[in-house]
């Protein structure tokens, strides 16, 4: 029985063997996914969103306080300038002219009465010398007379400096009356109104805001907050869509016209607001609407573009090996695509900051001393400091798949939308329009188990992997993917 038993045990343990050395020699075709080489336009893009606001705005407010007497404009009123759009109760403002209109004439009264005394004092001061000469008068009754007069003088100079006073104050009343009467500074369109008939206003402090006219509602502007990652990459004149809720079907056009230095800072997040003129010909637009606005940085029309994913793509050792296929020269020296193909991968802002690195002075990059000649030269503004944003160029290797074989092709990579990446230069003619490109490359789970004992030391490009049987980021059952 023991002997039967030992029997079976290596029966199975053989046969378990060699099913799986069978298993392991099964090798399966790769999933390989593939991009076509298309021509097209590439468009890089920065997202932001904003609030719409009128280009010009004027708070109306009153100069004095009061009841609201009457309101001849109200909310989407188109008004000129000049025009009567409010007014207030003038009665106690007209009761305060009565009074000082009594008080000039009280200073005016005052003020002959005065020169009427004046006149009595020099006259006795006359007959005071003639009498004096004559020895008939002491000095001490001339030296009177002479003080009479001069007093008499000195209290004419402050009647007319309280008359002028009196004046003042009776004309400041009047003009006080008159901005009883709101008229619109400019002309325009009410898009604010905040006051009620009846409603008392006080000016003491400061000027009550009534009414806020937009200028224009035919040119507006967003205002839209840019990341601080991608502030270096705006420039007035670039072409700006957006789109808002109110009308989600519908995109709308503008321009870059300015972006501002002031940051804000919302939990540790810098922005800087970037002004966008928007015409609005047909008044859809409105203030405060947000706007999802799409900045245009980079366009190119009409070139040579493979899918983004087939420039990251890197085969390994036991790609070729599941594919029964040499490897190339360009893999064993590092596929083409180690720094530079990384580069050409990442998002344009990250490839932007690379370059800026060793960017000239002439290229308007933010931070360069040499920029202050540039002030001195006659800018007015800092947004007129900045060029073109500088071509950034990189270089990688794209893979064909021919006949189920990896060709390399070694080309130089320019702008990227994130999902295309345009071809600036390749090597001959190897790169026509249709070409199947390499994007990924999968291998089946039963061939990832006969290539893991050597990943680890044949595969010269992605190094020792972690992992179970397939490798880390596989499909599920163990596969693994590049």
């Amino acid at each position: 029985m023991k002997k039967l038993i030992i029997l079976v045990v290596v029966l199975a343990a053989v046969g378990a063997g060699v099913g799986a050395y069978y298993m392991n020699r099964t090798v399966k075709e790769p999933e390989v996914k593939t991009g076509q080489v298309t021509r097209g336009d590439i468009v890089e893009v920065v997202p932001a969103t904003g609030t719409l606001e009128a280009v010009t705005t004027v708070q109306v407010g009153t100069q004095v306080g009061g009841i609201i007497q009457e309101l001849y404009a109200d909310f989407n009123s188109i008004v000129k300038k000049g025009q009567i759009i409010a007014r207030l109760d003038p009665t106690l403002l007209q009761t305060n002219i009565e009074q000082q209109r009594a008080n000039v004439t009280r200073s005016e009264a005052d003020l002959e009465r005065l020169k009427v005394s004046l006149a009595d004092a020099k006259q006795k001061l006359d007959r005071a010398k003639v009498l004096f000469d004559k020895q008939l008068l002491p000095r001490t009754e001339l030296e009177t007379a002479e003080v009479n007069v001069r007093s008499a003088d000195a209290q004419i100079r402050s009647a007319e400096a309280g008359l002028t006073q009196a004046r003042s104050q009776l004309n400041s009343a009047e003009v006080n009356l008159n901005h009883t009467v709101i008229k619109a500074p400019i002309d325009g369109i009410v898009i604010s109104r905040a006051v009620e008939p009846g409603q008392t206003v006080n000016a003491g402090m400061s000027a009550p805001t009534l009414f806020v006219l937009a200028a224009d509602l035919t040119k507006m502007q967003v205002n839209a907050n840019i990341d601080e990652s991608d502030v270096g990459r705006m420039r007035p004149g670039q072409a700006v869509t957006f789109r808002v809720d109110a009308y989600p079907n519908e995109s709308f056009t503008g321009a870059v016209e300015q972006v501002r230095l002031q940051p804000t800072t919302v939990q540790n997040v810098v922005t800087y607001q970037t002004v966008i003129e928007v015409p609005n010909q047909q008044l859809k637009l409105k203030p405060g609407m947000t706007a999802t606005v799409t900045i245009e940085v980079a366009r190119k029309n009409g070139v040579l573009r493979v899918p983004a994913a087939a420039t990251r793509f890197r085969p390994s050792a036991e790609v070729f090996a599941a594919l029964k296929q040499d490897v190339p020269q360009q893999a064993q020296r590092g596929g083409g695509n180690g720094a530079n193909a990384n580069r050409a991968g990442q998002p344009a802002q990250a490839r932007q900051n690379v370059n800026a690195q060793t960017a000239t002075p002439a290229t308007g990059q933010l931070g360069r001393v040499a920029s202050v000649p540039s002030i001195k030269g006659g800018a007015t503004t800092v947004d007129s400091l900045f060029g073109p944003l500088p071509t950034v160029e990189t270089r990688g290797t794209l893979w064909l798949f021919v006949n189920k074989q990896l060709k390399p092709v070694r080309v130089r990579l320019g702008t990227s939308d994130g999902a295309n990446t345009e071809v600036v230069g390749f090597n001959g003619d190897e790169l026509p329009v249709g070409a199947e490109v390499v994007t990924s490359v999968s291998l089946a789970p039963a061939s990832t188990q006969a290539a893991a004992a050597t990943s680890a030391t044949s595969n010269p490009l992605m190094g020792p992997q972690r992992g179970g049987p397939g490798g880390r980021g596989g499909p599920p059952g163990g596969g693994r993917g590049f």
